[in-house]
């Protein structure tokens, strides 16, 4: 089963694409960066911890 790479911030709808810095939880919750500071790298949704997600590669984008 392949990663869902989620295309916005939940909370403040930032766009992110595949090669953007993103975090995620177990849940693949999707936050940007700045909100996953603000939110201490807790997930609102779960209270799972917040992960970098990872990166493809840009040539299979």
């Amino acid at each position: 089963m392949a990663l869902e790479m989620k295309d916005g911030c939940e909370r403040c709808e930032t766009r992110l694409d595949a090669l953007s810095e993103a975090f995620i939880c177990t849940y693949e919750c999707t936050f940007c960066t700045s909100c996953t500071a603000t939110m201490e790298h807790v997930c609102p949704n779960c209270g799972g911890e917040l992960v970098r997600r990872p990166r493809r590669r840009a040539d299979s984008v």
